[in-house]
């Protein structure tokens, strides 16, 4: 069974207006490079220069987010979802 990927409606465009995908791997990074494989254009938009996520972008594998657990490095199983979601800024002026 498929990862499901949840995509944020400000990246929809990269996956012709789906909202989730089914991508394979076993980590998050497997299926953010599963992700960007399908669907050109998630990859520089989600990762820097220098490889890693970008600071204003969250990852959560079945709700928990990764940066406290093994970041992309943080297994995914079959049938898991896995939500990109931007970080919002912003408040009352």
């Amino acid at each position: 069974m498929p990862v499901t990927v949840r995509i944020p409606t400000q990246l929809r465009s990269l996956s012709e207006g789906a909202s989730e995908v089914h991508c394979s791997g076993a980590t998050v990074a497997e299926v953010l490079a599963s992700l960007e494989s399908a669907h050109p254009g998630f990859g520089e938009r989600l990762f820097d220069e220098s490889g890693g996520l970008r600071r204003f972008v969250n990852v959560f594998v079945a709700d928990e987010d990764i940066r406290f657990l093994d970041g992309v490095n943080t297994d995914v199983a079959d049938g898991t979802t896995v939500s990109i979601i931007p970080a919002v800024a912003g408040g009352a002026s």
